[in-house]
């Protein structure tokens, strides 16, 4: 082509040079969209993106060919193959706001993808489109200083189904960014659903005025799908940067990783702990030989979050994942005990504790930790709660020991009396005509007598028997009333004047019922000793039980003693201090350790009309088993 020819090819004109590098933007922006998707295939939004500017780069490319069109039935075909971008742009666009927002309703998003599909398949076997059966001929008219077409044709009733399909869109739309802005992230909501929801109406709203003629102008959907496009795409771009930015910081954590490893390593091998580190992004678990070894696995496995699940223990692994749960989405720290079965079988306690780091959005991005084997620790809990059970059978067998005379008194008793009226009744027998009458009231008599010394030695049996906490609901009033029983031959003995208020109507407590007798009969011992010097007509052990609260029940041992000094208050719970010549010093740690393993409360103090009182807390069962 010469010179000449080339300065007298008329300019590219306006309409084209905008209809084209709208094109060319959407086909960029979804080139880089779609490279982001190749590198990472869990990036689903990026791919709809791509997919959804491929369509709207070919819709504006029809735009710009129907605006052109020479006949009717040029148009028409242009317009028949528009419908195959158009379907794009809906199906991308519903798969773009579930995919990026996590909202929308799945039943309406499938039928819109539906409806539209159908409505796709209208389009190529009636009339010669979607729009119209018959494009009769074309308008023109002037746009930005060009002449463009306009068609006039007989419409296609099946673009009805069209219309509604894009009302259908716009709810799914609405619906999607009011999900969104209510679950609290409500800058995407109006800057992605917002914006959405206004291009989409705009741009349906003009195509019904062209197509019944209200307005009259070609199809300029062009301007409003850009204006879609560049905002999606900016949120993308940065969505894009904070992930770049996340993963220069994750590969600068690598970087320094090893040094930190070795200075870890050489810290924890004298402290014999193990550490472990799971980075959240990679779903990577890296973990030091020691920790490798404390939980059974080889130095070359690969670590897998749900094979260390799998080694713990089945009762301790909700407590597990609960602990990491707390960290990843609470206080950002977690520390907790389980147990760990290893490969061999052997089952070994684990201490944990360990801190999540957030990137700057508040999101976890990596989880530390430190394990070490707390089984030796473990064991010698078990060991002390072993002991612990038998000091307290011990303290019940040196209670008994200090009850045995009276005891002794109140079983004679009762035997004494089985033995005069057994003489009693042999004398009747030898009689000619035995009194029958005074036979049978000296059988009852006799019968009575033994209930109540087999009542005696059954309380005795249960106290001194050796036994676990057993907790069950528990009836106060019976429970005071048998430890009082236990000890009113004592009381007797000792000339001290034993007064009981139980409240009516009191609820049961949960415990057990050996445990608690054991204290009860343990305070009111106490308070017997405290008053040995008191007169006789002084000497007044009072045992109340009560309501404390609505979820709680309190019984309290006051003497009417000279009181507790106040150097020896502070000091009557600790282990071994007594004040007893012969005393073990344990008696009032064991009933406290009793009423703390029920979740209680026990403490002295004195009273100000003179004497001490020891109080206790249980809770009820109702309140308990609500629990």
């Amino acid at each position: 082509m010469c010179p000449d020819e080339e300065r007298s090819q008329p300019p590219m004109s306006l309409i084209t040079i905008i209809w084209s590098m709208s094109a060319s933007a959407c086909l960029t922006l979804g080139g880089i969209s779609f490279l982001i998707w190749c590198r990472n295939r869990t990036a689903l939004s990026n791919l709809v993106f791509s997919l959804l500017a491929l369509g709207a780069s070919a819709w504006t490319i029809c735009e710009l060919w129907m605006m052109r069109a020479a006949t009717p039935v040029e148009f028409a075909t242009v317009l028949r193959w528009g419908h195959v971008a158009v379907w794009l742009i809906v199906v991308s666009l519903v798969g773009f706001v579930h995919f990026y927002l996590h909202s929308g309703r799945s039943w309406l998003a499938w039928t819109i993808c539906g409806v539209r599909t159908l409505l796709l398949v209208v389009n190529f076997v009636v009339g010669k489109n979607l729009n119209y059966l018959e494009v009769t001929r074309l308008g023109h008219m002037r746009l930005l200083g060009e002449s463009v077409v306009i068609p006039e044709g007989v419409h296609n009733p099946w673009i009805l189904l069209g219309q509604l399909n894009l009302v259908m869109l716009i709810i799914f739309l609405v619906d999607a960014s009011v999900t969104t802005w209510r679950r609290g992230d409500r800058a995407r909501a109006i800057t992605v659903g917002g914006s959405i929801v206004f291009y989409v109406l705009v741009s349906t709203a003009q195509s019904l005025f062209t197509f019944y003629g209200i307005v009259r102008l070609p199809y300029v959907g062009t301007v409003f799908f850009i204006g879609l496009i560049a905002v999606l795409g900016f949120e993308l771009s940065g969505e894009t940067i904070r992930a770049s930015q996340l993963d220069r910081r994750v590969r600068e954590v690598e970087a320094g990783l090893h040094e930190i490893e070795e200075r870890m390593t050489l810290a924890v091998e004298s402290a014999d702990f193990g550490i472990w580190i799971r980075d959240l992004v990679r779903n990577e678990i890296w973990a030091t030989d020691k920790w490798r070894a404390l939980f059974g696995f080889p130095e070359a496995e690969r670590l897998e979050f749900n094979r260390i699940l799998d080694r713990i223990h089945s009762e301790d692994r909700d407590t597990f994942i609960s602990a990491h749960k707390k960290a990843t989405e609470g206080d950002g720290s977690y520390e907790t005990e389980y147990r760990v079965v290893l490969p061999s079988g052997e089952v070994r306690w684990i201490g944990s504790r360990g801190r999540a780091e957030l990137d700057d959005a508040g999101k976890p991005i990596l989880v530390r930790g430190v394990s070490h084997d707390i089984s030796g620790r473990k064991l010698a809990e078990l060991e002390s709660r072993e002991l612990r059970k038998e000091i307290a059978h011990v303290d019940r067998v040196s209670m008994m020991g200090q009850l045995a005379s009276a005891l002794a008194h109140e079983i004679n008793q009762p035997l004494g009396a089985i033995l005069r009226n057994a003489e009693a009744a042999e004398l009747f027998l030898q009689s000619a005509s035995p009194d029958l009458d005074e036979i049978r009231a000296i059988l009852a008599d006799i019968r009575k007598d033994d209930q109540r010394a087999g009542t005696v030695i059954e309380r005795m049996r249960t106290l001194l028997r050796r036994q676990t906490l057993d907790k069950r609901p528990v009836d106060v009033g019976e429970l005071v009333g048998e430890v009082i029983a236990l000890v009113r031959p004592d009381a007797i003995a000792r000339r001290v004047k034993l007064e009981l208020a139980v409240a009516d109507h009191l609820p049961r407590v949960f415990g057990d019922a050996v445990h608690l007798q054991q204290v009860l009969l343990n305070l009111i011992v106490n308070g017997m000793d405290a008053i040995d010097e008191a007169k006789p007509g002084d000497r007044r052990i009072r045992v109340i039980a009560s309501l404390s609260g609505a979820q709680a029940v309190s019984i309290t041992v006051s003497d009417s003693g000279r009181g507790i000094p106040a150097d020896i208050l502070t000091h009557i719970f600790d282990p071994f201090f007594t004040t007893k010549p012969k005393g073990m010093g344990m008696g009032l740690p064991i009933c406290r350790t009793i009423i703390e393993l029920h979740n209680g409360r026990l403490w002295a103090e004195n009273r100000p009309e003179g004497g001490a009182s020891f109080q206790f807390t249980l809770s009820t069962a109702e309140q308990t088993v609500t629990k």
